[in-house]
């Protein structure tokens, strides 16, 4: 009798359909919410199952138990596993199975790397640079002290560059060229960088070369089609 080999956990939250490359995938924008709502919340109570659940229905216009049953799934086989989320303790309960009431209901929060797909996935620059200082602070593995200065500097005058960044280093992660999302290095980054990224740091290269006066025209050139 022939073994099957179980498929590994995948990442889904830049996954987009196949005949609809902008959009995405039910199951990614579920993923996008948890994460993102768990980088936001601070309260353990609002970071339960049951709480993203309803979270999550509210900004859908659905009901909680419509989603209930996909956002279980993609924490208990995706998240966890990925060790993107973590079970970071309990709340004790006065009702239901007497099991559940001794055991208690799990709440999550994000771990390093989940705050880095956090980062690559949230909507507005102000949050992703938050998300990246936390990070940044509490990430020990990230040892670069120049990537961080970097990381920091470039989130103030070009964000837009950042999150290309890190959307291209989560989908490689997603797509298996990256083994871990942390360390967070330049060893890791460099397998990230597409046609996209090397024409951009073409770019930055040549016009750090330039002087004063050679910029002024790309500057201006740039403005007018941007």
């Amino acid at each position: 009798m022939t073994k099957i080999k179980k498929q590994s956990p995948s990442l889904s939250v830049f996954r987009t359909f196949k005949t609809k490359d902008k959009e995405f995938t039910g199951e990614a924008m579920r993923q996008r919410g948890i994460i993102i709502h768990l980088a936001a919340e601070t309260l353990p109570t609002r970071k339960t199952r049951t709480a993203i659940a309803h979270k999550l229905a509210e900004l859908n216009g659905t009901t909680w138990q419509n989603i209930y049953s996909g956002i279980f799934r993609d924490l208990d086989e995706i998240l966890l596993p990925l060790e993107l989320v973590e079970e970071a303790g309990r709340l004790p309960i006065k009702r239901g199975p007497k099991a559940l009431q001794e055991q208690g209901v799990p709440y999550y929060q994000l771990t390093d790397s989940g705050l880095l797909v956090a980062a690559s996935v949230s909507e507005t620059d102000k949050e992703r640079t938050q998300i990246m200082n936390k990070f940044l602070e509490k990430d020990s593995n990230t040892r670069e002290k120049d990537l961080k200065n970097a990381i920091i500097t470039l989130l103030d005058i070009a964000p837009n560059f950042v999150l290309l960044v890190l959307r291209r280093y989560v989908e490689s992660y997603s797509d298996g060229k990256i083994d871990n999302l942390v360390p967070f290095n330049t060893e890791h980054i460099k397998k990230a960088f597409d046609d996209t990224l090397n024409a951009q740091r073409e770019l930055l290269e040549g016009f750090a070369s330039l002087s004063n006066h050679d910029r002024e025209p790309i500057i201006d050139f740039l403005k007018k089609v941007g």
